[in-house]
């Protein structure tokens, strides 16, 4: 009751303290120019170990309810009404949607191939880390197998797969139809999953046929029925697709070249950066209406209602599942990965690599965000939580001087009693 009450009045403090801030005059909620205690920084996503699985989008208790009255319904002998997109039909308010995303996929490759001119890209050579603009910096943060012993990283050039990592996802023919085999994995292309979301959500590509279907499927008993001829007449749904592309890097096949001024880097930055949102966005909506799965432990990835049958999982006790995947409801980090890079402010572009002593003064940003930025877009709000606009970095000579309270914590040697009672004589008793 103790800790619940001292947890309760330091939530109220920092309410008072958010509230008192933004009431002040030209102070905005992303930007103050005042130093307060309350810090608008926003964690990022922790890094799971090999052993951790995804955290779940649904709680899981909600996933066995809905497991049981799924079973419930299928144990009646009744007639089951789908709505789009699970009886096969298009939803046709997402398709202007599902068209814009694919533009401004191809939009994004664009931007991105021609910006990597201009700034230099590094990645390391042991582990996934990335940093945009020259000099690397020179935080210690490399701690895989065979990385160097004072964690450095070892740099190289990188370039767009860096920036803009590629999600595979096997095209389905039809969507609702069953799962890709393990016999079938070398007989099924593998296109971008961002691809496969807009083909299945009413984008028609030539080399993906995909089954457009003209009268809705009903559920009797868990079952479909398919009122439709399986494959209807001239339907072939294996001419055009060639095998050999699983082998191949898809990610640039369907790049097609924009026309940019060559010499005016921000526009091109401008405007990748619009397509950046405009991807993020759509893909958000369309993965509200139409599923996308993936595994719990690696980054396999299946556009559709259910997941492939493909026995290739290498992560956590895929011994125990024959190699399987573990399924689970996907998110638009699982779909579109984004690769976080330090920040580097404007004072410091081009002249000095940022250290490792200071780097809890730093923020991070995406990498392709990053590299608009430094080509000179302009950072959305959304960022603002960071990249630590309300932390001004310091001098390197001027580190003695800083005090930093979390890292200086240190043991006051006080007992957990004597504490009780300090905390017994500020909070009243009932």
């Amino acid at each position: 009751m103790l800790h619940r009450r001292v947890r309760n009045i330091r939530q109220l403090f920092e309410v008072i303290s958010q509230n008192y801030v933004a009431s002040l005059p030209g102070t905005s909620k992303h930007s103050c120019g005042l130093y307060s205690t309350v810090s608008i920084q926003t964690e990022l996503p922790r890094k799971l170990k090999k052993s951790e699985r995804k955290p779940m989008v649904r709680n899981f208790n909600e996933l066995k309810r809905e497991a049981r009255l799924k079973k419930r319904e299928r144990q009646k002998v009744h007639e089951v009404t789908l709505k789009p997109p699970e009886n096969g039909m298009l939803v046709e308010g997402l398709i202007p949607v599902a068209q814009e995303v694919y533009a401004a996929r191809t939009k994004l490759l664009s931007c991105v191939s021609r910006a990597v001119k201009s700034i230099a890209i590094y990645s390391c050579s042991f582990c996934e880390e990335v940093h945009v603009g020259h000099p690397p910096h020179k935080i210690r943060t490399c701690n895989v197998q065979g990385s160097q012993a004072n964690k450095e990283h070892s740099w190289k050039i990188g370039g767009v797969e860096h920036v803009l990592p590629l999600v595979e996802s096997f095209h389905l023919y039809d969507r609702i139809g069953r799962a890709v085999s393990h016999n079938e994995r070398l007989q099924v292309d593998r296109i971008p999953a961002i691809v496969e979301l807009c083909v299945q959500a009413g984008v028609n590509i030539a080399e993906y046929p995909t089954r457009r279907r003209a009268f809705p499927v009903y559920s009797v008993a868990g079952r479909f029925i398919d009122f439709e001829r399986r494959f209807p007449k001239g339907d072939s749904p294996g001419k055009g697709i060639n095998t050999c592309r699983f082998w191949e890097n898809m990610s640039r096949d369907d790049n097609k070249s924009m026309d940019f001024d060559s010499h005016d880097v921000q526009v091109v930055a401008v405007q990748g950066m619009e397509a950046w949102e405009i991807l993020r966005c759509g893909a958000l909506r369309l993965m509200e209406k139409y599923a996308v799965q993936t595994c719990g432990y690696c980054p396999e990835v299946q556009v559709g209602p259910k997941g492939h049958r493909v026995r290739n999982c290498r992560a956590y006790k895929h011994q125990m599942r024959d190699g399987q995947h573990a399924w689970q409801e996907a998110t638009i980090d699982d779909i579109l990965p984004p690769v976080y890079a330090w920040h580097v402010p404007d004072s410091l572009q081009g002249e000095q690599p940022l250290e490792n002593s200071l780097k809890i003064y730093y923020g991070r940003l995406p990498a392709v965000v990053e590299l608009f930025a430094q080509a000179g877009a302009q950072v959305s709000e959304d960022y603002a939580s960071l990249i630590r606009e309300d932390v001004a970095v310091p001098e390197l000579h001027e580190e003695k001087w800083v005090v930093d309270v979390p890292q200086k914590r240190k043991k006051d040697g006080k007992s957990h009693k004597h504490k009780q009672r300090q905390c017994n004589k500020l909070i009243p008793q009932d």
